[in-house]
C-alpha cells in the first residue's frame, strides 16, 4: 500500500473567494448583510446565480430555480447580478496574485490556481504565501477567501473546499494518501451528484472504497472518467498551472432523476440550463456562433445537434430559441424513449476576442454546473 506520493516538489495554491457574487453585493449594500441573499432572477422561471451563506443555511444553492429558492427560504432577497462590478473586484484580487507569481490560472472570476514553487518574493513556505494573499485580499476588498495548499491542482482544490468559508487547509505529501482514503467520494472534485449516487450504489463511499477498484473495472462502470477517478484517488495529477489556457467551448448539462418523455418537459428542464449558460457567457464576456444540444437517452446512448449563426449568439432569447429549434428537429422515432440528460454548449468563439479578454482580465471560461 502506497503511503506517500511521487513528484512532491511542487507548491500549488488554490484560492476560492467565499460566495463571491453575494459577498460583493453584501459589501456594497449594507442592508443585505446578515440576510439570506440570492444573486439572480427572481421571476417565476429565474435561476440562482449565487447564494450568500445565510441563504445556504436554508438549502439555497447556485443553479437552483428561483421558485425552489423561495420555497426553501420565503424571506430570501433577490438582487440582479452586476458582472462589471464583480470583474472590477476580481481584477484587484488578480493583481495580488501577480505580486507573488506569474503562474496564475484563473478558473473564473472568483477562483484561481497559483504555482508558487518559485515565487517573486522568495518565500519558501506556500502556507505563508496563502496566508499573506488572504490577508491582502481582505484588506483591499473587505472580502474573505479560502485557500488550499498541496503538491498538485486536484489536492489543492479539495483542500480549499475543506474548511470553507474563510479557511485554509494544507494537504502535505505525507498526509495526502490517508486524507484521500478517508474522504467521502461526494467531496471529490470532479465527482458530481449523479456519479456519487452511482458510486454509492456500487458500495463506493470513500476514497478507500474507490481505491479497491481496478482502472479497467472503473472504466467499465464510468467510461473514460474511470481512468480519471483511478488516478485522483491516488493523488496523481501532473497538470501544470497554465496562465494562458483558453476554453474552446462553454456549456452546462443536467442529469434528471426521472427520464423525460414529453418535449414540453424537456423545454422546462432546459430553461435553467440555458440561463446558467447565458450567465456564464456574460461572466466571461465572450460569446460564440455555434450552439450544440446534447441529448442522452435512458440506455446511455447520446446524440448531438448543432447550429452555427453568422453572428455571435448574445441574447438569452436567441439562445433559447435556437436550442428549442434543435430539440424539435430531432426525429424521436429513431431513438429510445426517455431522456436522462440534456446539455447545451456554445463554441466557435472569436479567437482574437477570446485572447484579448484573457490578456485584459485573465479570465477563462468555466463549465461547472
Amino acid at each position: 500500500m502506497e503511503k506517500k506520493l511521487p513528484n512532491t516538489d511542487r507548491k500549488i495554491i488554490h484560492i476560492d473567494m467565499d460566495a463571491f457574487f453575494a459577498s460583493v453585493e453584501q459589501l456594497d449594500k449594507p442592508e443585505f448583510r446578515g440576510k439570506p441573499l440570492a444573486v439572480g432572477g427572481s421571476k417565476e422561471r429565474g435561476v440562482v446565480a449565487a447564494a450568500s451563506y445565510e441563504a445556504r443555511k436554508y438549502g439555497v444553492r447556485s443553479a437552483m430555480p428561483s421558485k425552489t429558492a423561495y420555497q426553501k427560504c420565503p424571506h430570501i432577497i433577490f438582487t440582479p447580478p452586476r458582472f462589471e462590478r464583480y470583474k472590477e473586484v476580481s481584477n484587484v484580487i488578480r493583481s495580488i496574485f501577480l505580486e507573488y507569481t506569474d503562474l496564475v490560472e484563473p478558473l473564473s472570476l472568483d477562483e484561481a490556481f497559483l504555482d508558487v514553487t518559485e515565487n517573486k518574493k522568495g518565500i519558501p513556505s506556500a502556507t505563508l504565501i496563502a496566508k499573506a494573499i488572504r490577508k491582502q485580499i481582505f484588506e483591499k476588498t473587505g472580502l474573505t477567501a479560502s485557500a488550499g495548499i498541496s503538491i498538485n491542482k486536484f489536492l489543492a482544490k479539495i483542500a480549499s473546499d475543506y474548511q470553507k468559508p474563510n479557511g485554509i487547509t494544507l494537504i502535505g505529501p505525507e498526509k495526502a494518501i490517508s486524507f484521500l482514503e478517508k474522504l467521502e467520494v461526494d467531496k471529490f472534485f470532479g465527482v458530481g451528484k449523479v456519479t456519487a449516487k452511482k458510486m454509492h450504489a456500487l458500495g463506493i463511499h470513500t476514497g478507500y472504497d474507490l481505491k479497491q477498484w481496478t482502472k479497467e473495472a472503473l472504466k467499465v462502470k464510468f467510461g473514460k472518467a474511470g481512468s480519471f477517478y483511478y488516478d485522483i484517488v491516488r493523488g496523481h495529477d501532473y497538470r501544470p498551472v497554465n496562465p494562458n489556457r483558453i476554453r474552446k467551448s462553454l456549456g452546462a448539462e443536467n442529469t434528471f432523476d426521472q427520464d423525460l418523455v414529453e418535449i414540453e418537459d424537456m423545454k422546462m428542464a432546459l430553461d435553467p440550463i440555458l440561463q446558467t449558460v447565458h450567465k456564464r457567457l456574460e461572466k466571461a464576456d465572450t460569446f460564440g456562433k455555434t450552439l450544440t444540444l446534447k441529448i442522452k437517452f435512458k440506455d446511455f446512448s447520446q446524440i448531438t445537434r448543432s447550429v452555427t449563426q453568422t453572428e455571435n449568439i448574445v441574447s438569452s432569447e436567441t439562445l433559447k430559441q435556437l436550442t428549442f429549434n434543435l430539440l424539435e428537429l430531432v426525429n424521436w422515432e429513431n431513438f429510445p424513449e426517455g431522456v436522462r440528460l440534456l446539455g447545451v454548449t456554445c463554441s466557435n468563439f472569436e479567437q482574437d476576442e477570446a485572447e484579448e479578454n484573457v490578456k485584459k482580465t485573465g479570465y477563462q471560461l468555466t463549465i461547472d454546473f
